[in-house]
């Protein structure tokens, strides 16, 4: 009885809003840092007199490893609770910017901006907060509370990057990855919220309980609708990462200022929240698909034009008042479709894997933004294709088909 007591004394704390609301805020702690990091190559880059080859291969590094890591997080999140892999994200992710204020070598950056940042953004990130939010919150709600997950990861890129450009400005880029890492210590206690159950332990809305992870995957890529969600969020990441890693530098190359850069990262964080928060409350009202099509191929448009004309302070916030609106506003669209589809008993995993494009996605984009430059001595060809892939995943999204997937009943183990 008594453990039955305190069982329900825990559940009785986690209202629906309390768990949106500490899974906001993990979302802004993990994303926030991460989006910051472009903050750092120039001066790290001067410092010790790299190319921007070796700072874009780290963080090139972090988003293919953060998409690997992902699926795997996502599917023991799935199977043994989601608390375990949000701690042990964040003390990685803690770990990994430590280590990166102390990275005088590429190899020492590569490990820590690369591998251990990217491993700890695979199990605290946004992506298992929304896999926490589908299974824990009420279905009529699951929409608008992706949608606020997103919103608050943007947020965080809002607030952190200026403030990283400040804790440089006023100290050092060492004092701030260390402030960075001091403040993903604050998910551990707020993982608590986010706890879900074991797999086993029961089912889900509109899943079956005893589906396996090979049944999941099996079922998941052998659907059409599916393996096209998963190729046009590749789009995604390609544009996203390269905007966040080299944007701030490109405005340097044409005669903007630091601050210009930090401002415009920071404004596509702000006017994301409204986009995410726009998008998620869409995708329970109109087809996902046409949002997501919507997305990019507006985002295809806004670059053509931003590059197009000549550059100015207000001509850069305007592109990142445009490019927020759009920026993470593919997630609550994305992973609702994954919910539809599969049900939530695999969320966290079936979105993981669809991360993973997205992230691979991220690692080209970064990478390609570095060679470019030290070849070319310019962004343009990086440019064009963000354009031409925000066109292709536009047509890509327009057959899925949003239905749950047709599936015999698993008789019970």
């Amino acid at each position: 009885m008594p453990h039955v007591e305190a069982r329900s004394a825990i559940a009785g704390w986690r209202t629906p809003l309390v768990i949106v609301v500490c899974g906001c805020v993990i979302a802004m702690l993990a994303f926030g840092p991460r989006s910051a990091l472009g903050q750092f190559l120039t001066p790290m880059s001067m410092n010790f007199g790299w190319g921007r080859e070796v700072f874009s291969l780290a963080l090139a590094i972090q988003n293919l490893l953060w998409g690997v890591g992902q699926p795997f997080a996502g599917a023991i999140a799935d199977r043994f609770g989601t608390i375990r892999v949000l701690c042990g994200g964040a003390i990685l992710y803690a770990l990994g910017l430590a280590l990166m204020a102390h990275s005088q070598t590429p190899g020492v950056l590569q490990l820590s901006a690369g591998v251990l940042i990217g491993f700890g953004l695979s199990g605290c990130s946004f992506n298992l907060v929304i896999g926490a939010l589908g299974k824990l919150v009420p279905e009529h709600m699951r929409g608008l509370a992706f949608g606020a997950g997103t919103a608050a990861g943007s947020f965080g890129q809002f607030l952190f990057s200026p403030l990283a450009r400040a804790l440089i400005d006023q100290f050092s880029w060492q004092t701030a990855l260390l402030v960075f890492a001091a403040t993903m210590l604050l998910i551990l206690p707020l993982s608590l919220a986010l706890a879900t159950p074991k797999a086993d332990s029961s089912g889900a809305p509109g899943s079956v309980a005893n589906q396996s992870i090979a049944q999941a995957l099996s079922e998941a890529f052998g659907h059409r609708s599916y393996v096209l969600l998963v190729l046009g969020f590749f789009t995604c990441g390609f544009q996203l990462a390269f905007v966040t890693v080299h944007l701030p530098t490109y405005l340097l190359d044409r005669g903007l200022s630091a601050e210009a850069g930090a401002w415009t990262i920071g404004v596509i964080g702000l006017f994301n929240i409204v986009g995410s928060l726009t998008s998620g409350w869409l995708s329970s009202r109109m087809p996902k698909r046409y949002i997501l099509s919507i997305i990019y191929f507006l985002r295809a448009l806004s670059i053509a034009v931003f590059i197009s004309l000549p550059m100015t302070t207000m001509s850069a916030l305007i592109f990142g008042s445009v490019t927020g609106l759009l920026w993470l506003s593919t997630v609550p669209p994305t992973s609702a479709l994954v919910a539809v589809m599969f049900g939530t008993r695999w969320l966290s995993m079936l979105f993981g894997f669809a991360f993973f494009s997205h992230q691979v996605g991220g690692f080209l984009g970064v990478l390609l933004g570095g060679i470019a430059f030290e070849k070319t001595g310019s962004y343009d060809i990086v440019w064009w294709l963000s354009v031409l892939f925000g066109v292709l995943s536009a047509v890509i999204n327009l057959p899925i088909v949003e239905k749950p997937v047709m599936r015999a009943v698993l008789k019970p183990v």
